[in-house]
């Protein structure tokens, strides 16, 4: 019997794990894993996401084609349904939870989620309490935060945002595939910042 995409999907999570030791360093991978049920709802960034031939991970494909390959199978997030946001941007911005919340598996100690942005997307300002590692898989993409020059991050870069620091993500000719980490303050969602 062949592993699910769920399965498959941890499995090559943790195996990233093993060999960055910046997320173990930044959140060791938990002990604490269960399966949970979860039912799929597909967003439109699943189908970008699935059709995008920019990707093209080289130390990261196992990882990317878990996530692409799960991807039908998992419930996409609307982040900031209730906001004032473009339906634009909703449709393009990518992110479901890997453990957490509305995931295959739980756990106390960490949030771990994809986040996808194609090219030609900019996440405006936004804050959270949790502390959040980005680690990107595939493509590049230029991050703002709070205090700290404008960084651009390409496969195998990884980038911290301390507890409600404001940040913002922009792609432009690439898009962006990342592995994200939460610590502490899991349950509080984002919320949008009034700033350009």
């Amino acid at each position: 019997m062949s592993e699910s995409p769920y399965q498959t999907l941890l499995a090559e999570c943790k195996a990233v794990y093993d060999t960055h030791h910046v997320l173990a360093e930044f959140a060791p991978f938990p002990d604490d894993i269960e399966p949970q049920p979860v039912t799929a709802d597909i967003k439109p960034p699943c189908l970008l996401l699935q059709q995008d031939t920019k990707l093209a991970s080289k130390t990261f494909s196992k990882l990317q084609h878990a996530m692409i390959t799960a991807a039908p199978f998992m419930r996409w997030r609307a982040i900031y349904h209730d906001s004032k946001i473009s339906t634009d941007f909703m449709a393009q911005l990518g992110c479901y939870a890997i453990i957490g919340n509305d995931a295959p598996f739980s756990s106390a100690k960490i949030r771990l989620f994809l986040i996808y942005m194609p090219a030609g997307l900019y996440y405006p300002w936004h804050s959270h309490p949790a502390e959040e590692l980005y680690l990107v898989l595939s493509g590049k993409a230029q991050f703002k935060r709070d205090g700290c020059q404008d960084t651009e991050l390409s496969e195998g870069m990884s980038l911290y945002h301390k507890t409600n620091q404001p940040h913002a993500i922009e792609t432009t000719d690439e898009p962006m595939l990342s592995l994200v980490v939460w610590r502490n303050h899991l349950d509080t969602p984002p919320i949008l910042l009034n700033r350009p």
